[in-house]
């Protein structure tokens, strides 16, 4: 019996999902009962009837499941797969700007600890982030931590004041407008899709910019036949599954996430086999960061 037949073995005899983002290996996709983008993966999570939940992604995912599944077993294939962006938010800036900005809502995106879903008002995604913020009745939006994903929003909602943290996706941030340009110069025929969490300068020479589902559902709907991925590039798996007959190239082989990377097969089926690398946090937290997550699953459906 292979690995992949023991993983569904081991998810059926203890009632076990294997939640996957787009970013990790092709064969953990595999044995995936969903794939998806970070809000498709958080919907998911509060949806599903199982007991154990395995996420195959970064840490603050599986808090994000852990969060909206009080009472579920979250596992998590390797402890050490961290997304440094989700840290990059300081505390005591979050507090200084409620007592010094009026009319002021913080928009924490959903790549982020737990700590700072907290202290915020609403959750986003790249998926949700422009609709949210444009339905939210406060002028004034601290949007964390992520200011790539902020200045797209800012874009895009000119008539809210978006102000911008310092934080970034350090694989998006690698790109670059020289990038770009030289991947279309490579390929003159393609039309260029990016994540929002890349630089303005890359965003505004794109075709197409958002979320990794968008990307997907942009590429499945285009009658483009060839495309310039510039996002991390475990999508090309989904992109190619999906459409066989289309050519995708990626933007720089410098689109790798080390931390997603990190999640393997052989960890899937270790971690469902021991039951190990279980996520545990305080239970005020818990209550606290579910308020500014279910504010965005309920706008988003709005």
């Amino acid at each position: 019996m292979s690995m992949k037949e023991d993983i569904q073995k081991l998810k059926q005899e203890k009632n076990a999902i294997v939640l996957a983002h787009y970013y990790v290996e092709g064969d953990v996709q595999d044995v995936a009962d969903f794939v998806g983008d970070s809000f498709a993966l958080a919907k998911k999570a509060k949806e599903t009837d199982a007991q154990i939940i395995v996420f195959a992604g970064v840490r603050f995912m599986g808090e994000s499941a852990k969060i909206l599944n009080p009472d579920k077993k979250v596992l998590m294939p390797d402890m050490n797969a961290d997304c440094p962006m989700a840290h990059m938010a300081v505390v005591s800036n979050i507090r200084k700007m409620r007592e010094e900005i009026d009319d002021l809502a913080v928009v924490c995106y959903v790549n982020s600890t737990a700590e700072l879903k907290t202290l915020s008002d609403v959750c986003v995604t790249s998926s949700n982030a422009v609709k949210i913020v444009k339905n939210l009745p406060q002028k004034n939006i601290y949007f964390i931590p992520d200011q790539h994903l902020a200045s797209f929003v800012k874009e895009q909602v000119p008539e809210k004041n978006v102000i911008l943290n310092d934080g970034y996706c350090i694989t998006h941030h690698r790109m670059s407008k020289e990038d770009v340009l030289k991947a279309k110069e490579k390929y003159p025929k393609a039309l260029v899709l990016v994540h929002p969490e890349c630089k303005k300068e890359v965003v505004e020479l794109a075709d197409y910019a958002g979320s990794t589902a968008g990307i997907l559902q942009y590429a499945a709907k285009s009658e483009h036949t060839e495309f310039i991925i510039g996002t991390e590039m475990g999508v090309l798996y989904e992109l190619k599954r999906q459409n066989p007959d289309k050519k995708f190239h990626i933007m720089s082989d410098k689109l790798v996430c080390v931390n997603m990377k990190k999640v393997t097969l052989d960890k899937v089926y270790d971690v469902l086999s021991h039951e190990k690398n279980e996520i545990v946090l305080d239970e005020e937290v818990m209550v606290q960061a579910k308020k500014s997550m279910d504010a965005m699953l309920e706008m988003a459906k709005a």
